[in-house]
């Protein structure tokens, strides 16, 4: 017997939170998130993004025992002013068992059809800034800080159910040369000469803050082209401010002004935080941090996180002068891979980025879809 429950309860989030850790236990390549993020990013008395949107929280029993969990969405923003009629659906985990699934998704198609909104897509966060897609390839690979991990029977049950696909994101890894190529040597000399262009140097934390919002208005302006565009919000922009700033350290950030002091681009690399929250099994104390601390310090992967660029700037080399400042940093780390952030598979212009250090796709995720 199979019974679908609203969490209604601070014990219950937890409950939901925690579940994949039941799930994935002993899971070699699952990545487990912190728990007490977790339980801030759902609890919407906390999070902003409840000023554009709201969820519920379903957990899944089957004789007795907890078989799933689910997170249903609806995105005020996305529907009225982008247009797109749909409601999400988000951390979701289930055990292979495709009726449990199906009573799960009921709960999405329920709140779609009595908002009447035309199709459920999932899973993906409140936002575009959230982990998004149902890992199908990749499964003998560590996901990254901000990417799902999924068993492989996830998009069998979807595809069985009559889902189809709606957007892919690839991934790919790259191995960091001993030495700076000299094309991109030569073309970021030549790109910051013509454009009158200048690295910003950060000593400390405390100097990257003045240039945040402009990173994020960027971000609006590099992807807002693209399928899975939600507009950031000024209020998304300070939670993340503070969400993500401990793991941020200052040489990992490039920032490109040009010779009026404007931000033109930038990028956000980190090291690999994946064997860390490994170790830390979804708790900072008592070690947790320790291992955190310890991957900032010394780690030979690096993931690449973030880049925006000025549409004004798109297609002018500037990318080579990045890649200059990424190499040096990395060859002074010790760092020799590094791991993408997933990329749309249509969004050939960031793909087109890493040709020239030989890539390989290693994992993908989709989203899945169906009418309603």
């Amino acid at each position: 017997m199979i019974e679908i429950t609203k969490v209604t309860t601070k014990k219950e989030l937890k409950k939901f939170v925690t579940f994949p850790f039941q799930l994935y236990k002993n899971h070699q390549y699952w990545v487990p998130p912190l728990i007490k993020d977790e339980m801030e990013t759902l609890d919407l008395a906390k999070n902003p993004v409840s000023r554009n949107a709201e969820a519920e929280y379903y957990l899944a029993y089957k004789d007795g025992n907890i078989a799933g969990r689910i997170a249903v969405i609806v995105n005020h923003l996305e529907i009225n002013e982008l247009g797109k009629k749909k409601v999400r659906f988000g951390w979701f985990d289930v055990i292979d068992d495709i009726e449990v699934t199906q009573a799960l998704l009921e709960k999405v198609f329920e709140k779609g059809r009595a908002l009447n909104l035309e199709y459920a897509e999932g899973p993906v966060g409140f936002s575009n800034m959230e982990k998004a897609g149902i890992l199908t390839q990749g499964f003998e690979e560590l996901n990254t800080m901000i990417t799902w991990y999924h068993y492989p029977y996830y998009a069998e049950h979807f595809e069985k159910l009559g889902f189809t696909k709606q957007a892919s994101w690839v991934e790919f890894r790259i191995q960091i040369p001993d030495e700076i190529k000299e094309k991109v040597k030569r073309f970021s000399g030549l790109v910051k000469e013509r454009y009158g262009l200048s690295i910003i140097r950060f000593r400390n934390k405390k100097e990257i803050l003045p240039y945040v919002d402009q990173m994020f208005e960027l971000l609006n302006k590099t992807y807002n082209t693209l399928q899975t565009f939600v507009p950031i919000q000024q209020y998304q922009i300070e939670y993340y401010k503070e969400k993500y700033f401990s793991f941020i350290h200052p040489d990992y950030i490039t920032c490109i002004k040009d010779n009026n002091g404007k931000l033109i681009a930038f990028s956000v690399v980190m090291p690999s935080f994946s064997r860390a929250l490994k170790k830390a099994n979804g708790r900072l104390l008592p070690l947790g941090w320790w291992h955190i601390l310890q991957a900032q310090k010394k780690n030979d992967t690096a993931a690449f996180y973030l880049i925006g660029i000025d549409p004004e700037y798109q297609g002018k080399g500037v990318t080579a002068i990045i890649f200059e400042e990424m190499q040096n940093l990395f060859n002074a780390k010790g760092i020799t891979e590094v791991e993408t952030n997933p990329e749309l598979k249509e969004n050939k212009a960031v793909q087109q980025l890493w040709k020239d250090y030989d890539p390989v796709q290693h994992k993908e995720r989709s989203t899945f879809r169906i009418d309603l």
